[in-house]
């Protein structure tokens, strides 16, 4: 496992409170696979928090990625759902999770809110 993977789950319940809504409540199992080996973190979501182990489930869902791909997604290097429909990783169980779950996966690089940037086409078109 990367040290930066280990830091991103630490990192997870401090997060959890300005990131998790109220669609969040469930446990999903994240099995990251690198050189025929197998991590995996359960990750219990609830409105709000987080609470994470390295266990295997019982869980809501099972999501498998490799750990290099995973890498990318908390860089912001890649998407998840994008990865997903292009069977880079697999997923299976309530998809409410991990559609909740990628919330924590930072913005691609060089990304702008489209409302920001409407405010300053606005600001310089008067």
């Amino acid at each position: 496992m990367t040290e930066a993977a280990e830091r991103f789950f630490e990192a997870l319940p401090s997060r959890a409170p300005e990131i998790l809504g109220g669609l969040a409540d469930g446990t999903l199992q994240i099995d990251l696979g690198d050189n025929h080996r197998t991590e995996h973190w359960l990750v219990r979501m609830r409105p709000g928090s987080v609470r994470v182990s390295r266990e295997r489930g019982p869980a809501d869902a099972i999501w498998y990625s490799s750990a290099a791909l995973f890498d990318r997604l908390i860089s912001g290097e890649a998407q998840g759902i994008a990865a997903v429909l292009r069977n880079e990783s697999t997923f299976s169980g309530n998809v409410v999770l991990f559609l909740a779950f990628r919330r924590f996966f930072p913005d691609p690089p060089g990304t702008r809110d489209p409302r920001e940037t409407a405010r300053r086409a606005a600001g310089r078109q008067r």
